[in-house]
């Protein structure tokens, strides 16, 4: 039998999806037929969705891409060279060269589909643990700071400074603290925390580890949505192999300093993901919003001081470690540092995961990455930030993708969801979806939310039903108000957010509400 020759075949929920297990067992099966050995790696996606599954060929000159590829297809492509890295129609050539991927800045996703997501040599070979280790050898308030001169902000959507977080919680008294990671990843069209807990989970463990030394902490959790199965079951063997190599437990790569941690799952509650109702689903009880103060950095988690970022914010922190504050700083613009890894769906051509220094703008993404709208059609609106997020016109799409830009015209860039709608959509339906969401997460606990929500259903029903534009006017002026007690009102971003889809559509798509051009 010949050399065995390395192939990568993805195994994350995407390719899955998409027939990559058939497609393995049909590589090794054809293979082994015509006696060819074959090294069989399972990674993970690269975030290039409409090639998945995409079957990738170690050569001489590195790594050769073939997509999208279906279990029919293999054998044809292995009689026409692939494991050679020749083909035909298939073969997209050296995989750093397809320019959706060339053209990124790949930071957190940098070992994405490059490794083993559970092989710790791999991991380590790739760079892995080298900002653990600066970590052990620094005292923890220069950790913070590292984290603080990185400019790196939270990425769930508040974009809250991470290191004032880490501060407070380090500098708050108490004899145990925690670090709590935020993995309910329930907004539309979002999946880079999936693709983190499925692709690269030592990276996330790593962050954690990293937070826990820099605040204090010896305990951590993950609190994950249940309808992750996968990203559940790699997490629970991720943390499973770290503790037995010694970088979890009592004594973390022998630094005499201790850190455990434990996954949650959660109970697919929308509200969840938000920060102090998370917290009380982990202690067990019903998701509901807590007021504040008191910060949870003060009396979170079982009433100790706690860090809750999520994941994004906490696997860019091995980067920050291991290259240096000023090296992470370099990228982006303004107050928005770094890199955010903005995720592409809804109507659009070439869907997927794109990283990129803050400062592109949003034309730039639907054409250059997403290749327009999938149905051919004009794009109409594009919602950035997750349901709750702003409806974007294209009078809008060349401004900076950057946290202050966004805010000023009244969106938010939020965990880096686009979902993109083509001209035939209704933006009026789309606005009372929002609301009929709303009402339909809320914990309850505030009345703003609650009641505001179903009422805000009802008085669009009435805009859309109204025979007459003056009582169609009356109607807009009543849901106006009601969106401001929601903004200003609500005990959180649940209700808070929901009147930026529908102010956003009622602002920018009049017609569709049968009003007049503004």
């Amino acid at each position: 039998m010949s050399a065995p020759i390395k192939v990568f075949v993805p195994a994350d929920s995407a390719a899955l999806a998409l027939g990559a297990d058939a497609v393995a067992a049909t590589l090794q099966a054809e293979c082994a037929r015509r006696g060819q050995a074959l090294a069989l790696v399972r990674n993970s996606s690269r975030g290039l969705f409409w090639l998945e599954p995409l079957v990738e060929v170690q050569t001489a000159a590195g790594r050769v891409a073939f997509g999208p590829v279906q279990a029919e297809d293999v054998g044809r492509l292995l009689d026409e060279g692939l494991l050679q890295g020749l083909g035909g129609e298939l073969c997209l050539g050296p995989t750093e060269r397809i320019p959706f991927l060339a053209r990124q800045e790949r930071l957190t996703f940098a070992r994405m589909g490059v490794t083993d997501p559970l092989s710790l040599a791999d991991y380590e070979t790739h760079g892995g643990w080298a900002g653990l280790r600066r970590a052990l050898q620094l005292p923890p308030a220069e950790v913070v700071q590292e984290v603080l001169d990185a400019g790196l902000r939270g990425r769930g959507g508040a974009a809250f400074p991470a290191g004032i977080k880490w501060r407070t919680v380090a500098e708050a008294p108490a004899g145990q603290k925690y670090v709590a990671c935020n993995a309910d990843e329930g907004d539309s069209g979002t999946f880079s925390d999936r693709m983190v807990m499925e692709g690269d989970p030592f990276m996330l463990i790593e962050g954690l580890l990293i937070a826990g030394l820099a605040v204090g902490a010896t305990r951590g959790y993950v609190y994950i949505r249940s309808e992750y199965p996968l990203a559940i079951a790699r997490m629970q063997e991720a943390v499973r192999r770290a503790a037995a190599a010694g970088f979890l437990g009592a004594d973390v790569c022998g630094s005499g300093r201790a850190f455990e941690l434990e996954l949650r799952k959660g109970a697919g509650s929308y509200v969840c993901g938000e920060e102090t109702a998370m917290l009380e689903s982990i202690e067990g009880r019903r998701g509901l919003v807590r007021a504040k103060p008191p910060l949870p950095a003060l009396q979170g988690l079982f009433g100790r001081p706690t860090v809750i970022n999520n994941v994004i914010t906490l696997a860019s922190v091995p980067l920050i470690l291991a290259r240096g504050a000023a090296f992470y700083r370099d990228y982006g613009l303004g107050r928005s540092r770094g890199t955010l890894p903005f995720q592409l769906a809804g109507n659009i051509r070439q869907g997927g995961l794109v990283e990129k220094a803050f400062g592109l703008t949003l034309r730039e993404l639907l054409y250059d990455f997403g290749g327009g709208s999938r149905s051919g059609r004009p794009i109409k609106a594009v919602q950035v930030g997750g349901p709750l997020g702003a409806y974007v016109p294209e009078s809008q799409w060349d401004l900076p993708l950057d946290y202050e830009a966004y805010a000023a015209v009244g969106a938010a860039l939020g965990h880096g969801g686009i979902v993109v709608h083509d001209d035939t959509a209704d933006m009026a339906a789309l606005a009372r979806y929002a609301m009929e969401f709303c009402a339909l997460e809320s914990c309850g606990k505030c009345t703003p939310c609650r009641i505001g929500s179903t009422r805000g259903v009802e008085v669009l029903d009435r805009i859309r039903l109204a025979p007459a534009p003056q009582q169609r006017g009356e109607q807009v002026e009543l849901l106006r108000d009601l969106c401001d007690t929601l903004l200003h009102g609500s005990l959180c971003a649940m209700g808070g957010m929901t009147p930026y889809p529908v102010l956003s559509a009622l602002d920018h798509y009049p017609a569709d509400f049968g009003l007049p051009a503004a």
